[in-house]
């Protein structure tokens, strides 16, 4: 949770009524809130208030939601500030030519207030985790989260594996570092399907052989925009193996047991165990037990480490999860 007065939200809406129950909604949960009725408004607010996040209106007479988020991300002093687009339109082109303007999110009106304050305090925890990060090392991020907005099936995958990840490595009993490791490869693991066209990306039938050669391609494409970052060192193993398989299965380098990199190790089953547990277009979301099954026999089957299973198994038992799940497999 944020903590009271940590998280500062600015909302822009041209409907009163909304502005209000937003308002009410996240000032009793410890936001900082600012409002405005118009884009030119919202803009001055922003550069004078750098919030945290910006939850914004699309459709506004004069300028509109996509002008303002232009605008933002146009001025160096907003443009790494998440934007959440509230809308009514619920289409795939909307949310595209949201993204092409920097959208963060989206939340469809009308919308439910519990979500609002998960997906607001999502992005407050990711922007305070970039905060302390040069200015090359945000883009990145901001790429990052751009590549999860982009994938719809995904939802807060980013924030919730993030968030598992670190714990499972501190209950593992990890190293700070190799903790924080951890915490930037919830973001940053896929940050390489940025180069994967929409084609093979989103495409709702499954991939044939060419096709699954380019998507493969997303992890060292990862490690190509990650690379000359030196705080990211210790993140890049886990962004190029975190699809290897205890057998020699998985990709792109065919490792095997203790070669997978122990990051990667802890890495994969809390990415997995996210994936298992969110509903998907195409399953429902399994239990907490349901999933540590398939867990299990999949180790047995050689996909991962089975001492990490467990471990995860342990820390889950005793509560420690730290929310549900979300992912990709």
């Amino acid at each position: 949770m944020v903590s009271r007065g940590g998280g500062k939200v600015l909302i822009v809406d041209d409907q009163p009524g909304s502005l209000e129950a937003m308002g009410e909604a996240l000032r009793p949960l410890g936001f900082d809130v600012w409002q405005a009725l118009d884009g030119e408004s919202a803009l001055g607010i922003a550069r004078v208030r750098l919030p945290d996040v910006i939850l914004l209106d699309v459709v506004m007479p004069g300028m509109d939601g996509y002008e303002v988020c232009r605008r933002l991300k146009a001025d160096e002093e907003t443009n790494l500030i998440p934007v959440v687009f509230l809308t009514g339109l619920d289409s795939r082109e909307a949310r595209l030519a949201g993204l092409k303007v920097g959208a963060s999110d989206f939340l469809n009106k009308p919308f439910d207030l519990v979500e609002l304050e998960v997906r607001v305090r999502n992005l407050v925890e990711f922007r305070r985790a970039v905060q302390d990060l040069d200015d090359a090392e945000k883009m990145v991020f901001a790429v990052a989260r751009s590549v999860e907005a982009r994938d719809e099936g995904t939802g807060d995958h980013c924030d919730r594996l993030s968030r598992l990840a670190a714990r499972l490595g501190e209950h593992l009993g990890l190293s700070a570092d190799e903790v924080k490791a951890l915490r930037r490869a919830g973001y940053l693991h896929d940050i390489g399907k940025i180069g994967i066209p929409d084609a093979v990306l989103l495409k709702p039938g499954k991939l044939d052989a060419a096709e699954w050669e380019i998507m493969r391609s997303h992890v060292e494409i990862g490690v190509e925009i990650c690379q000359g970052l030196r705080s990211l060192r210790s993140t890049l193993p886990i962004i190029r193996h975190h699809h290897e398989r205890q057998d020699g299965s998985g990709y792109p380098d065919h490792l095997r047991g203790d070669d997978v990199p122990l990051l990667a190790r802890v890495f994969q089953v809390a990415d997995v165990y996210d994936a298992l547990t969110n509903e998907r277009p195409y399953r429902k979301a399994l239990s907490t037990a349901e999933a540590l099954e398939v867990l299990r026999a999949e180790t047995k089957r050689g996909s991962w480490d089975g001492a990490v299973v467990e471990a995860f198994a342990a820390m889950i038992g005793r509560g420690d999860e730290g929310g549900g799940g979300g992912g990709s497999r």
